[in-house]
């Protein structure tokens, strides 16, 4: 394993270990619970917004490495920003999580930040559903919201 490989693993391990973003989601404007019932992995998301922007974000779950260090690092990114940049971001990890490790533009992987550690776990099918449950959660809370992130920040040529 070469040395970025290591660096990408502690990454992930660093991540599901301090599990940033975990807590108590009950009272939050609105929230998700999700299911990958291929391997198990759960969690319930709430978020409190501020108009259109992230103002909190907790998670509650059980899961695999791969889905909690997701789930801290989508924290990370998504705390404090608006529905436009966390679309971008939702668009961003979508095409990394299914490129199948062949590569995607460096722009992405700069903008995901600690998440790009998760782009080699896009070859195998079944740990995408575990980097991804996090963020179908975060989708789905906003949605409930009224907010759709899975349009916002699209391309205007699109």
């Amino acid at each position: 394993m070469g040395s970025l490989e290591q660096l990408y693993q502690q990454v992930i391990l660093d991540h599901a270990r301090e599990k940033h973003g975990a807590g108590d989601p009950s009272g939050m404007d609105a929230s998700s619970h999700q299911v990958n019932p291929t391997c198990g992995d759960e969690v319930t998301l709430g978020v409190t917004l501020d108009g259109d922007r992230l103002a909190s974000l907790q998670w509650d779950g059980d899961g695999c490495s791969i889905s909690r260090a997701s789930l801290s690092m989508m924290t990370d990114l998504t705390e404090g920003k608006s529905a436009e940049e966390i679309g971008r971001l939702y668009r961003d990890m979508e095409v990394m999580m299914h490129s199948r490790n062949l590569g995607v533009d460096d722009e992405i992987l700069d903008e995901l930040g600690d998440a790009a550690a998760l782009e080699s776990t896009s070859q195998f099918a079944n740990r995408v559903k575990c980097a991804l449950l996090g963020w179908y959660a975060l989708r789905d809370a906003m949605a409930q919201s009224g907010i759709d992130i899975s349009t916002a920040g699209e391309p205007a040529d699109q």
